[in-house]
């Protein structure tokens, strides 16, 4: 038997495609930079405060959105492979991914923080570290962009696979938040696994907002205090000429 089912919060669903909108505005204005640069920089710090989001999300969203609800355990995968796996939610497989695809976009955003290009742009962060470092991590920036399109790739075969061969529409249910469950056991409160609260939606937000704050400006400001104040005692006493 067939079940509709309700699985991803709108919470969750307005972070995936804003984070796809974001992460492909900073690809386009990184390539092709020129005045597009300073876009790059906003759009990454974009892609900062959704990752942060999604990792608060994942501890205090609903059922489907948490991390202990689909992390990858060796049993789940073992069960997925043997095809025994009869959960709702992210896949194991499909999990591992979710997980991949967050860690190369967190060191993409992290290093990006500090990058420069050496004509323009620089991150952020730039002056609290020196140049040779930058250059490093601007290094590193290149080649996790470079793994993290390879991981969209693959996300992209697995869907069109799902999709063509399996008969399995993935896009749908991050539109609409319901997936097709087949031998679904419903449980009490499976009606609501997938709702919250806006309260809870606006103080999971407004912490995000305030955590990129304090790494894109707070540190800033804390440093440029901190170097003031250095200075400030640094500087010789000036002995007046009677």
């Amino acid at each position: 038997m067939t079940e509709r089912i309700k699985v991803w919060d709108l919470p969750l669903r307005v972070f995936h495609w804003v984070l796809v909108a974001a992460v492909t505005g900073a690809f386009i204005t990184g390539e092709f930079g020129g005045g597009l640069t300073d876009w790059h920089g906003r759009l990454g710090t974009l892609v900062l405060g959704l990752l942060i989001f999604r990792v608060i999300w994942g501890f205090a969203g609903s059922r489907y959105s948490r991390f202990t609800s689909f992390f990858p355990t060796p049993a789940k995968l073992q069960a997925y492979l043997k095809g025994e796996w009869r959960e709702d939610g992210h896949s194991p497989l499909g999990a591992l991914a979710v997980l991949a695809l967050l860690a190369l976009l967190v060191g993409l955003a992290t290093t990006g923080l500090f990058a420069n290009d050496d004509i323009a742009f620089q991150g952020p962060l730039f002056s609290l570290i020196d140049k040779d470092l930058s250059d490093r991590l601007s290094g590193w920036h290149a080649q996790i962009f470079n793994l993290l399109a390879v991981m969209v790739a693959l996300h992209l075969i697995a869907i069109a696979f799902y999709f063509f061969i399996k008969k399995n529409n993935l896009v749908m249910p991050m539109l609409t938040g319901h997936k097709k469950a087949k031998d679904h056991i419903h449980q009490a409160g499976d009606d609501h696994v997938a709702n919250v609260s806006l309260t809870r939606f606006l103080i999971v937000a407004l912490v995000s907002a305030g955590i990129t704050w304090a790494i894109h400006d707070g540190l800033q400001l804390w440093h440029q205090q901190t170097s003031s104040a250095v200075n400030t005692k640094a500087q010789p006493v000036r002995i007046p000429n009677w």
